[in-house]
């Protein structure tokens, strides 16, 4: 039977089911092969907090949505337009994001009447009429994966596990991907068990060879490859290209790199990944707690390494004393925060932009520290890059404000010309000097010389306590203190002269409202801006990396325009160190939900402002 192929130029997919049913492995192998594919690409996985929440239960659903297409896309989408649910939980929990029209895949085989009753549907929801705006495709995936597998040695149960990889299948066919890198994966994940991995790759291929021959799909949908400048690509995450931004710092300042760091959920993938690449000079200590792993990153830094440590929102509260002396003893540390939502332990595998406030003040006495913020998942290697040279190069702890959103997300990434990346000059202190004055600053960046203990003739304290000017020696002297604290002060004002101005993007010149953003909002505000101009309005964008000190022109930028909109997942920090700073009365849009914007939520903000203009 020859079906019929349709060309789209996008489609979002999103895999849901128990949190044992693998819908992060499915949706990773799915994104991976359309990568290699070509489409461009942006992925939002879901996942409970809790390692094995009660199976069937709507607190136990994980999900993966991938949005892929032809040409640019910025976000995962806002609506799927297929959902995958593998249970009634996974139902129950997504459903009210599809349209009216959407594809609807469901796996019947667990819609048991006990099942139904764990989420509270009194009927079952694809036989009582309810889901009759959506194509249902009723499919009993895992008995068929179970059929599919009967000439293996595996237990029933055994069986049942490889339902996704029977979904996988299907889908990959429904969406013509690729299957050799999957079929390689598979052969490579269970080598030690061929068993299971011959059941798997049996499983991927019936799923495949369903969807060729069943009636109940008449039609298969060919997204063709975007058009990318030319170079090398891979799919990556946030923790991942974090990871790489930090070996590539190393590599182009020639320090070795050092991470001292605590789990804590979402910034874990980073000392993984760091942990892979000793070749490279990097050195990674998981420590007892947050406190412990903070000063050990501090005291490699004393010691002429590049001191890192990685952490959440809970972390960082818990380093602000040793940031502190970190601001002190003005030496290089990079601190990176992955945020989550808060406050205490919240809802610790869901984004949210909640620490700013804490990443500016949250330290004791007069403390500044310059703050950084990717905007996208490739973006975290640029931003991890800029973060390690302006620590180096000043002679301070910076924090990298990440968040869950870009540190799990992922999207196509063009490898760099690593030769072509900026140098990063530690500048250490020549031994041997006369009367030695290790806080005697660098006229321009008023940077301290960085000093290596036990290097001949650099002898000088070091620790908390305040410091004489020049000298370092300890001083109580209240004036002593007063110029201190200024220069620390200027020190990071000072950064401002070296980074780039804030860029507008206002293509007709004649906006009167500008939409100002920070962080993972990067996306889902530029495809609001993309819808506002499409309907044919006129309206500015600009987005902050360097969030402190800001941009020298960003005074210029927010008075250049009537209104100024300020989306934050948080309650408006951005908004209140804009007002305060520059005295422009910006209006600030925020929900704290646990996830990202979409992009019609914030396209009808911008509707609603200009309208009233």
């Amino acid at each position: 039977m020859t079906k019929q192929v349709q060309q789209l130029d996008r489609v979002i997919i999103r895999f849901a089911g128990d949190s044992g049913d693998g819908m992060q492995l499915t949706g990773d192998r799915f994104t991976q092969e359309t990568a290699a594919f070509g489409n461009d690409l942006s992925t939002l996985p879901n996942f409970p907090a809790e390692i094995r929440a009660p199976a069937g239960t709507l607190p136990g659903v994980s999900s993966f949505q991938l949005h892929f297409a032809d040409h640019d896309i910025l976000t995962p989408g806002d609506a799927p337009n297929v959902l995958v649910a593998m249970n009634p939980a996974a139902l129950k929990a997504n459903v009210g994001d599809l349209p009216r029209g959407a594809d609807l895949i469901v796996n019947t085989d667990e819609f048991t009447k006990r099942a139904l009753a764990k989420v509270g549907y009194a009927a079952d929801p694809v036989e009582d009429g309810s889901l009759s705006e959506y194509h249902v495709h009723a499919l009993p995936l895992t008995s068929m994966t179970v059929t599919a597998l009967a000439d293996f040695d595996l237990s029933k149960k055994d069986a049942e596990r490889a339902k996704n990889m029977f979904a996988l299948g299907l889908l990959s066919w429904l969406y013509h991907r690729p299957t050799e890198g999957t079929i390689a994966f598979l052969e490579k994940k269970f080598a030690k068990k061929p068993e299971i991995m011959k059941a798997n790759i049996a499983a991927f291929q019936a799923g495949w060879s369903f969807g060729e021959t069943t009636e109940a799909f008449s039609v298969s949908y060919e997204i063709k490859p975007a058009e990318q400048k030319p170079g090398l690509y891979r799919n990556i995450t946030g923790n991942v290209a974090l990871a790489y931004g930090l070996v590539a710092a190393g590599v182009r300042s020639g320090l070795p790199i050092y991470l001292g760091s605590y789990p804590i959920t979402p910034a874990s993938d980073i000392l993984h990944e760091l942990s892979k690449h000793k070749r490279f000079g990097v050195r990674t200590f998981q420590a007892e707690d947050e406190i412990a792993a903070v000063g050990a990153a501090l005291g490699a830094s004393f010691g002429g390494s590049l001191g890192i440590t990685t952490t959440s929102g809970p972390g960082l509260a818990l380093k602000s004393e040793t940031i502190g002396l970190a601001v002190a003893t003005e030496l290089p540390l990079l601190v990176i925060d992955v945020q989550r939502a808060g406050p205490s332990t919240g809802l610790p595998t869901k984004t949210e932009q909640a620490d700013l406030l804490q990443a500016m003040h949250g330290r004791n006495g007069e403390a500044p520290v310059p703050v950084i913020a990717p905007r996208s998942p490739s973006d975290c290697f640029d931003a991890a890059l800029e973060a390690a040279r302006i620590a180096v190069e000043y002679r301070t702890p910076v924090i990298l404000l990440s968040d869950g959103y870009l540190a799990n997300g992922s999207e196509p990434w063009q490898l760099p010309d690593v030769d072509a990346l900026p140098r990063i000059e530690p500048g250490f202190a020549e031994p041997n000097q006369e009367d030695f004055q290790p806080f005697k600053r660098d006229p321009e960046t008023l940077a301290r010389p960085w000093a290596i203990p036990g290097t001949p003739g650099l002898e000088h304290r070091i620790g908390g306590l305040e410091k004489a000017d020049g000298s370092g020696n300890i001083s109580y002297d209240p004036s002593n203190h007063d110029r201190m604290v200024r220069l620390r002060q200027a020190k990071v004002d000072g950064i401002a002269n070296d980074i780039a101005p804030l860029a507008v993007d206002d293509p007709s010149g004649e906006a009167r409202v500008l939409i100002l953003g920070w962080g993972g909002t990067y996306g889902a505000i530029s495809a609001a801006v993309r819808r506002i101009r499409k309907a044919g309005h006129q309206v500015a964008q600009a987005h902050l990396r360097h969030l402190n000190p800001f941009p020298a022109n960003t005074a210029e930028v927010l008075r250049s325009y009537d209104k100024v909109i300020v989306p934050e997942i948080n309650l408006g920090q951005l908004a209140l160190l804009l007002r305060g700073r520059y005295l422009v009365d910006v209006i600030s849009y925020n929900q704290v939900r646990g996830l990202p914007f979409k992009a019609e939520e914030l396209a009808g903000v911008i509707q609603d402002v200009i309208d009233s203009e």
